[in-house]
C-alpha cells in the first residue's frame, strides 16, 4: 500500500485572500530551560487544507462536528482538470469514477487549477456524492464563491479545499480526509491522505 500525503503544511500554507494566516507561538522551549517544548497556534478554521461543512453557508445546517464521519473516510476519484468544470465535466468525472471503482464515485477529487461552476455543482448536488476536493482554498470562483457553495453544502456535499495531488495520479483510491472536531464550527483543518491499495 502507498500512502500520499496531500496536504499543505500549516504554517507555510496558502490562505484565502482576507483570511489570516496562520501562527505559530512558542509557549514553552527546552532550549530555554522549560521542562518541555509547547506550541501554541493560531488560525482560520480554512486555513491550508481543510472541510467545508453546510453551516459555513448556511445557517441553519450541520457544522463540522455534526457531519457524519463516511463523508470523510471512503474511496474516492482523482480526476485531473484544468480551468473552469462544467456540467459536462462533471457528469464525465463521475462516469470514469464508476467505471474504475463504483464506491469512488461518492467522493470526486480534483487535479489542477480547476474551478467549480454552479452547473457543474448541480451536476455533484443531483449524484448525491458525499465529498468533492480541489486544490483551491475554495471551490467556486475565488471572486464569488457562494452560488457554488450554497448548491453544494446545500446538498450536504462535503468540500475538501486546499488538497495537494501533484504526485497522485488519476483513478481510484483511499481518503481520509477527517477533521479535527472543533464544536459548532463551520469546517476544520484536516491531514488529508490517499492509499492506494492496490501497491
Amino acid at each position: 500500500m502507498k500512502i500520499y500525503d496531500i496536504s499543505q503544511e500549516v504554517f507555510g500554507c496558502k490562505v484565502f485572500p482576507g483570511d489570516p494566516s496562520p501562527r505559530r507561538n512558542i509557549m514553552m522551549s527546552i532550549s530555554n530551560g522549560d521542562i518541555c517544548n509547547l506550541t501554541g497556534i493560531e488560525m482560520c478554521a480554512h486555513n491550508g487544507t481543510h472541510v467545508d461543512a453546510p453551516y459555513h453557508f448556511i445557517n441553519d445546517r450541520k457544522t463540522i462536528d455534526q457531519v457524519d464521519l463516511d463523508r470523510f473516510i471512503g474511496y474516492a476519484y482523482v480526476a485531473e482538470h484544468e480551468g473552469d468544470i462544467s456540467s459536462e465535466d462533471a457528469e464525465r468525472f463521475l462516469r470514469d469514477a464508476k467505471k474504475c471503482n463504483p464506491a469512488s464515485a461518492e467522493r470526486i477529487l480534483v487535479k489542477g487549477n480547476a474551478t467549480v461552476t454552479a452547473e457543474a455543482a448541480r451536476v455533484f448536488a443531483e449524484a448525491g456524492i458525499k465529498l468533492f476536493g480541489n486544490e483551491s482554498q475554495t471551490v467556486g470562483p475565488e471572486d464569488a464563491p457562494k452560488e457554488v457553495h450554497l448548491i453544494m453544502l446545500g446538498a450536504e456535499i462535503v468540500l475538501l479545499e486546499g488538497i495537494r495531488l501533484s504526485q497522485v495520479l488519476e483513478g481510484a483510491y483511499l481518503l481520509n480526509a477527517a477533521p479535527i472536531n472543533l464544536g459548532g464550527a463551520d469546517g476544520a483543518p484536516c491531514r488529508a491522505i490517499l492509499m492506494d491499495i492496490t501497491v
